[in-house]
């Protein structure tokens, strides 16, 4: 970091002053270096890549000058360039510093600010911050323009000053603030931070109650005014004495949030009801899917299966190579589908969260195929049920587990729960996205294939998994499905 910018605020932290104020904190007073993960930096990739496009449908129309500095910025924009990318704008007086993606020059002849950002939506908070930064540098009352993933232009003016004034107060007051601002706990966003071991001890030595799974933090926050700060202080507690608080209202939630503390705090698995499966063959279901892609639908590349007697030489599987091959893939997996359905009388196509139900809905909208009898079937859009089963419901449900998240990896991975172990260990969905990433830009046919062959090792694990879930719940059931 530079002198000009440590000291000024910096349009791009909006970014993790919406996601979190102690991250801006350390970054000023305590920074770190740090590797970019593989998943953020194919995101970043992927990001410039549009900003590449963006770039390129410009100077179809414009000449575009590119920017080399603050001065060289200002001299273009008093030059009346049409175009400038890679600008950069600064404004010590009110410290602010800021790097847009474009400058567009209007016929009024000032300036509007344009970023291409990946995101499909237009009213996310940072977004909003830091063009409203890009235009507070600026200076007049064009609006800023977003060039946004699935190909939409979209406009944002005097609408975000507020949420720019609200920015620039707060990261003042860090930059003169002497002690690290109190945080909340986030099982997702914490762990994809540089801060994470750092802070995560901190919240472990207090047994903060953020860390318990489905705990917001507003809850968090309202619940130690209440004079509730830990774990064990929740877990002691009766839950119809707790105070109605955001996400906390019912007497369901409260009860649950309280089983919960007790779980994590005594290391112990608490039974809510008699885990029920269906009856039928299980076939075990898990896909795996790029989300980057030119269309900006998720391409399902593997659709992988388990059927009985459940070894590695039962895994089944559709693969396609890359997105113009979509639709054979799509269409190869109903035909397989209705290969299981004329196997076996009673079917349950047994998968981990909705992602796969949403994902056979959004293949049969996207392909116009809503009234295909396998996919009406798959769904439950006739008058019998769906023989989809969505393991992670039938935990929820019934099971409170001492752990920080109910994912499937966290259930299987865990020693004490069911344990079961992935043969790649860094494997994983934001691992499979780059993999596949890997996969399609290697001319190599060797290297296509060994990370092909990891991919489908990756998910037959992810469909092993599910079955040894299904295992290890059914001791939670009747002596009559025990297995």
């Amino acid at each position: 970091m530079d002198k000009i910018n440590s000291k000024l605020i910096k349009a791009s932290d909006a970014v993790s002053w919406v996601s979190c104020k102690r991250r801006i904190w350390l970054q000023m007073h305590q920074p770190t270096e740090y590797e970019a993960d593989p998943f953020i930096q194919l995101l970043c990739d992927a990001g410039l890549q549009h900003e590449r496009s963006i770039l390129q449908q410009l100077r179809r129309d414009h000449t575009v000058f590119q920017a080399t500095s603050f001065d060289d910025t200002s001299a273009l924009m008093q030059q009346g360039a049409p175009v400038i990318y890679q600008a950069r704008l600064q404004n010590n007086e009110n410290g602010l510093v800021g790097f847009p993606d474009f400058l567009i020059r209007h016929e009024n002849g000032l300036y509007q600010a344009a970023d291409a950002k990946l995101t499909q939506r237009e009213n996310k908070k940072a977004l909003q911050i830091q063009l409203g930064v890009y235009r507070r540098l600026l200076n007049n009352q064009l609006p800023a323009i977003v060039f946004l993933g699935d190909g939409r232009t979209a406009s944002l003016g005097n609408e975000v000053d507020m949420l720019v004034n609200a920015f620039i107060d707060d990261m003042k007051r860090l930059q003169i603030q002497s002690d690290q601002p109190h945080v909340r706990y986030s099982h997702s966003r914490c762990r994809i931070c540089s801060y994470f071991i750092h802070c995560r001890a901190q919240f472990e030595a207090k047994q903060d109650i953020s860390l318990l799974h489905g705990m917001h933090g507003r809850t968090a926050e309202l619940l130690a005014q209440a004079g509730i700060h830990s774990i064990a202080q929740l877990a002691s507690q009766d839950a119809e004495n707790l105070p109605d608080v955001s996400h906390l209202s019912s007497l369901k939630r409260k009860q649950r949030v309280v089983q919960q503390a007790r779980s994590v705090l005594n290391d112990e698995i608490i039974q809510l009801n008699e885990v029920i499966l269906p009856e039928g063959t299980w076939v075990h279901f898990d896909i795996e899917d790029n989300p980057l892609v030119t269309t900006r639908n998720r391409h399902v590349y593997l659709w992988g299966l388990l059927a009985p007697p459940y070894t590695d030489k039962e895994f089944d599987y559709i693969w396609t190579d890359d997105e113009a091959q979509d639709y054979v893939g799509w269409l190869s997996f109903l035909e397989k589908m209705k290969r299981y359905r004329a196997r076996y009388a009673s079917l349950v196509f047994a998968h981990y969260s909705n992602h796969e139900k949403v994902t056979i809905q959004k293949y049969a909208e996207r392909y116009a195929m809503l009234d295909d009898d396998t996919v009406q079937w798959l769904l439950g859009l006739r008058n019998e049920p769906s023989p989809l089963f969505d393991l992670q419901k039938a935990v929820l449900d019934n099971l409170v587990l001492p752990i920080a998240g109910y994912g499937l990896k966290e259930i299987c991975k865990h020693p004490k729960l069911v344990n079961f172990q992935w043969q790649i260990e860094a494997s994983g969905s934001q691992w499979s996205v780059v993999q596949f990433s890997r996969f399609l830009e290697s001319s190599d046919i060797q290297i296509k294939q060994r990370l092909k062959t990891e991919l489908l090792a990756y998910n037959r694990d992810d469909v092993t998994a599910t079955r040894k879930l299904e295992l290890w719940l059914r001791s939670f059931s009747n002596p009559k499905q025990a297995v």
